[in-house]
Parts: C-alpha cells; structure tokens; sequence
C-alpha cells in the first residue's frame, strides 16, 4: 500500500496544497481511506493527523470504513421517496442481507442511503458505482445484482 500512497502523493506535487486531491485519489483507489495510507500522506506532506482527519470527515465524499466493491446508494429525496425509495432500500437490504450503512461480509456491495441527488425526474433512482438507475422497481434492484454479482 505504502507504494501506491508514494505514487499518489508525487502524482499530485508532493505538497500540503494537493492534500485534498492526494485524499481523493487515495479514496478513488481503495474506496475508502485507510489509516496506514493517511499516516504515510501525512509523514509525506508533513500535514498533521488531526487536520488530515477533520478534511476526511468534513466531506461526505471521503469514507473513513471499508467499502465494497460495488458502492450502492439509493436517493431519499422528497421526489424519489413518494415514488417508491423505501422499497428499494427495503429490496436491497434483503438481497444483499445487509443493512443500510453496512458492507456485505464479502465486500463486494456497500449499501448507503443520500438525501437527495438532484435528479428527481429519475425518480426513484440508485447509483451503483457512479451510474445513475432511473425509474428503479424492487424487481429490475434484484436483477441489477444479480448481473454484478454473475460478473465478479
């Protein structure tokens, strides 16, 4: 891992300024922010811990728990929660036996829930791994993962 960290730091400039870009990527590339990567940023960028962990928990971008493989957020939003959101989350928790905000014992899927993503006429929607799902049903959630789980 160390490797990898010291190719994202001098990727980025090798500087405190790129702090932020150097956590993106670092999130980018393991989905989540390991602890032994930000000790290494911050021996690296001489940034302390503290303040590494206030940007790492400021932006809701960065997470600081493993997550799956497969990232799966479904829209709580006004528009996407009246057209049926709760059912998703309900189908999703039951397909993958796991709880919104928790990780698959495989971590293959993570399960998150947002307040809204903007894209009401979608409604309801998931983004799995960055891809929008509009106009979802329990039914086509069910057959989503099974097509990610046949592929890995």
């Amino acid at each position: 891992m160390q490797d990898r960290v010291d190719q994202i730091i001098e990727a980025n400039g090798a500087q405190e300024s790129a702090l932020l870009a150097v956590l993106m990527d670092i999130q980018s590339e393991y989905n989540y922010l390991p602890r032994p990567a930000l000790e290494r940023v911050s021996e690296k960028l001489g940034v302390s811990m503290s303040r590494i962990s206030y940007m790492a928990t400021f932006f809701t971008a960065f997470s600081l728990e493993e997550r799956g493989r497969h990232i799966t957020t479904v829209c709580m939003g006004t528009a996407c929660h009246v057209r049926g959101a709760p059912r998703l989350v309900e189908e999703l928790e039951r397909v993958l036996e796991i709880k919104a905000g928790e990780t698959t014992a495989d971590k293959q899927f993570s399960l998150e829930t947002v307040n809204c993503v903007g894209a009401c006429a979608l409604g309801p929607l998931i983004i799995v791994d960055g891809e929008y799902q509009g106009n979802m049903t329990s039914p086509k959630v069910s057959r989503l993962i099974t097509k990610l789980r046949k592929e890995d």
